[in-house]
């Protein structure tokens, strides 16, 4: 036992229903659905309609009709109730809800009551406005409060939310903004930025150019020093000089604190059908053009209720057979005091879906707190994390790999003993597959080597988590505490081990047979959850073809990842499965490349990516971020000791045919490298879709170095 954690028998794993039978698997999530209130009940638990062969096209390929899934189907819940309401109804108003810190250093502290007191002023003001249930509402804002409010806002009166990262291009966000059909686009005046205030407002003046449905653009004042409130309207000075040079469309713009400004605080919410849309969220992009997913609000609330609560330690501990205290992992409650005690931190950009769920819904109706943090992890300097960590006494730290990494490249020798971590109970990692070397950082660094880490696999199709370890499963517990010989005991780093309950995974082969042990297949979610995004918004074919036209009349859902098993048949995600590299017929993961490189002590970060070879079809080209320490190596004998350390790890075969240092990688919000990305600036073809980039910058420099090396 580590702190307060207790273990699992590894002699007597929980069973997961969904490998019981369907039945099991349906009747799990009608009793987790308990966790939330519903206003009424439903009548049908759960619709599966598969996609059924309706014939073939012109060029002789198949074709289906679309899936249709439906859970809680009757059932009506307001999800904002349920995030809010209910827990100053059951005497936690002043409970903390959101520990705010700004990059500058400002801060805030919302406790549930003022956060109902928030979001109900911000409904009335959406309604105001002409807001109505099934409006879409684009919501262009960095990690502050009124992000998490207003998110709430929409869903209290039924409209549909789409969150757009703050750092994206015009382009980016004009996409959406026309896609969705937005009746509404949230902005702020600007947003900082690595110690600098980005002016974004003309980014969102110019995604509402041209045609679009756009009627409001609603200003949050974030950098502009504010004017004088007090004074009527259309009086001089009402607003500062900085508010007066933020870019302006009178009739269509309106600051979000004159729009509140006098409206009631108090909101009765209407509960809403189970499958009503919640929220569209768009795929990263990092195979083409986004999809907009859409994602219902009872099914979606109900997943992730449970699937927080399993993986962030909240469930409560229960005699087995034998007496001993053993955590219920099937459990439909919360331990109480667990709850209290928890200070949750997903350091996710708010518009990725992990912050949906894991940020903004998951931790709310489960009534916890958490903190928001707006800024980089590097500014001031790469401590800002850790001095958050110890001022809100955070117990869950759950971050993406990519920034892992960064901290290892920024704390070469490990961390200065100044921060005070021992609030930290659980880490978990997020975004893409995590190399172990990060893994054992991140756990020796900020878990003392003693806590447990969550490697959390999903997507923003499934919603909630698909498959991690357990907080309490055995290879967490304090050597001796289990027999060596006893199964599941022994750390795997990088390992999402196994499905959670009620969903269930499976590794085939491209006919649908399982993979033996050890060989790479397609990650197949088979048995699925609530969760699951219903379409894409306004494509209901591109929902089919994307994900169910490979196993789908089995009702199996193509994840496009790939993945093997262990002899334990525990879980490893390898990557996308278009990140695989054939050279001479062996089928390589770039996950299992850049994972060796970055093993390296001279390496922070690596993409590894497909190059053409006119001998071996394919080649691989490894771009580098070095440490400080190595930058003054020369390019050869960076190339020459990569090329041979990637052969011990791995195998000749695997040796890097270019290995090139770079500043950065180009990466998504959620911290996947756009590989293809890196493929097109090699070979000189036009870039691809880049809409989704968090660092469009990082082309450019790339570019440049190619530039110097031709």
């Amino acid at each position: 036992m580590t702190g307060t954690h207790l273990y699992s028998d590894p002699a007597h794993p929980t069973p997961n229903p969904a490998l019981i039978s369907d039945d099991a698997r349906v009747q799990f999530w009608v009793e987790q659905a308990g966790r939330l209130d519903w206003a009424q009940p439903w009548h049908t638990a759960h619709r599966f309609e598969k996609p059924q062969r309706t014939g073939e096209d012109h060029d002789g390929n198949p074709t289906y009709t679309v899936p249709e899934i439906a859970w809680f189907e009757g059932g009506k819940l307001n999800v904002s109730y349920n995030c809010v309401d209910r827990h100053v109804a059951a005497g936690r108003g002043q409970h903390v809800a959101l520990y705010f810190e700004g990059e500058p250093g400002d801060r805030l502290v919302y406790t549930y009551a003022d956060l109902q007191r928030e979001v109900s002023r911000a409904a009335n003001a959406l309604l105001q406005l002409g807001v109505e249930k099934g409006d879409r509402v684009v919501v262009y804002l960095p990690v502050i409060p009124e992000t998490v409010i207003i998110t709430l806002a929409c869903a209290r009166i039924g409209a549909i939310h789409s969150l757009v990262f703050g750092g994206f291009s015009a382009e980016a966000l004009k996409f959406r903004v026309e896609d969705t059909g937005a009746k509404v686009l949230v902005t702020t005046d600007g947003q900082n930025r690595r110690g600098a205030v980005v002016p974004v407002k003309t980014n969102a003046d110019e995604a509402c150019s041209g045609e679009n449905s756009i009627e409001h653009v609603i200003v949050v004042r974030r950098t502009s020093r504010p004017g004088r409130t007090d004074l009527p309207r259309g009086t001089r000075g009402l607003h500062s000089k900085d508010e007066e040079l933020v870019p302006w469309t009178p009739g269509r713009d309106v600051w979000w604190h004159e729009l509140t400004a006098g409206v009631s605080d108090v909101h009765e919410p209407e509960a809403f059908d189970a499958e009503t849309p919640l929220f569209i969220i768009y795929t990263s992009g990092t195979t083409g053009r986004p999809k907009g997913l859409v994602h219902t609000m009872g099914g979606y609330m109900v997943q992730t209720a449970y699937t927080h609560a399993l993986l962030f330690d909240l469930l409560p501990d229960v005699p087995d057979a034998s007496g001993v205290l053993r955590p219920d992992e099937l459990s439909a409650v919360n331990d109480p005091a667990k709850v209290e005690s928890t200070v949750h931190w997903c350091t996710a950009d708010l518009a990725w879906v992990t912050a949906h769920t894991y940020e903004i819904y998951g931790p709310l109706v489960n009534g916890v707190s958490q903190v928001i943090y707006e800024g980089t992890p590097n500014t001031p300097d790469y401590g800002r994390h850790f001095e958050i960590i110890e001022r809100y006494g955070v117990t869950n730290y759950y971050t993406a790999p990519t920034l892992i990494r960064s901290l290892m490249g920024a704390f070469p020798k490990g961390l200065p003993p100044v921060y005070n971590l021992s609030s930290i109970r659980l880490l978990g990692s997020v975004g893409e597959s995590i190399n172990p070397e990060a893994w054992r950082w991140l756990r020796a660094q900020v878990g003392r080597d003693e806590v447990p880490f969550v490697d959390t696999w999903w997507q923003s199709e499934t919603g909630s988590c698909v498959a991690s370890p357990r907080p309490h499963d055995p290879q967490f517990a304090p050597p001796g505490t289990f027999d060596d010989a006893a199964a599941h005991t022994s750390l795997k780093p990088g390992c999402a081990t196994r499905a959670v309950p009620g969903v269930s995974v499976r590794v085939l082969d491209e006919a649908g047979e399982e993979v033996a042990p050890g060989l790479q297949g397609f990650a197949v979610v088979d048995k699925i959850g609530p969760s699951m995004a219903r379409t894409v918004w306004g494509d209901p074919q591109r929902y089919l073809s994307s994900y169910w036209a490979a196993y789908g009349e089995r009702g199996w859902f193509l994840a496009g990842d790939g993945a093997r098993t262990d002899d334990e048949g525990d879980l490893y995600i390898l990557g996308r499965v278009d990140d695989v590299i054939n050279v001479s017929g062996h089928r390589l993961s770039t996950i299992e490349i850049e994972s060796a490189l970055v093993t390296h002590p001279h390496v922070v970060e690596a993409g590894a990516t497909p190059i053409r070879d006119a001998v071996t079809g394919h080649a691989i080209l490894a771009c580098v971020v070095l440490t400080a320490a190595a930058q003054g190596l020369s390019a050869e004998e960076v190339r020459d000791e990569l090329r041979a350390h990637v052969a011990r790890e791995i195998g000749p075969i695997a040796k890097p045919r270019e290995v090139i240092v770079v500043p950065d990688l180009p990466k998504t919000r959620s911290g996947k490298i756009t590989r293809r990305l890196l493929t097109q600036l090699y070979e000189g073809e036009q870039l691809g879709d880049r809409s989704s980039l968090q660092n469009e910058e990082a082309l450019d420099a790339i570019a440049e170095v190619l530039a110097e090396r031709a």
